[in-house]
């Protein structure tokens, strides 16, 4: 059998059922990696600004004062749109990158809870979501 144009390739054929669905997942976690990031980068600029915005909590084990909380934020908000754009793209290694940086946003965002509660829940509940989607697809995927 010749190989045409129109006939299927071995690895179109093996293509996994739930590449339509992964795809879709990687442009909505890409797209949530950079709406976190500028959450992120919001976060760091206000904590910059004013300091009155956020709550003082006395004696809290992971107390750093609210310019260093801001210039961790702002970084990681930049860190986090850095990530969101390699996983647009859609290479192997920004979804790893993007992985490896939802994890540290999950990580900056409990440590902040007591100081903006709400807005580290809402933004934990955004990296999960992340994380759930990035760690679908990369399971998902069926290389030869």
């Amino acid at each position: 059998m010749t190989h045409t144009p129109h006939t299927p390739t071995h690895t179109a054929m093996r293509q996994s059922p739930l590449a339509g669905p992964a795809e879709g997942l990687l442009g909505f976690a890409g797209v949530l990696l950079v709406v976190a990031g500028v959450w992120h980068a919001l976060t760091g600029i206000a904590a910059l600004l004013n300091d009155n915005l956020y709550l003082s909590t006395p004696d809290y084990v992971y107390a750093l004062d609210l310019t260093g909380w801001g210039w961790g934020h702002l970084v990681l908000g930049a860190l986090v749109v850095l990530a969101g754009a390699g996983v647009l793209m859609g290479p192997t290694w920004g979804r790893i990158l993007g992985i490896a940086v939802v994890v540290l946003s999950l990580v900056a965002n409990f440590l902040f809870l007591p100081r903006y509660p709400m807005w580290s829940l809402a933004l934990i509940a955004v990296d999960l979501a992340v994380l759930w989607a990035l760690a679908t697809r990369l399971v998902s995927r069926d290389e030869p």
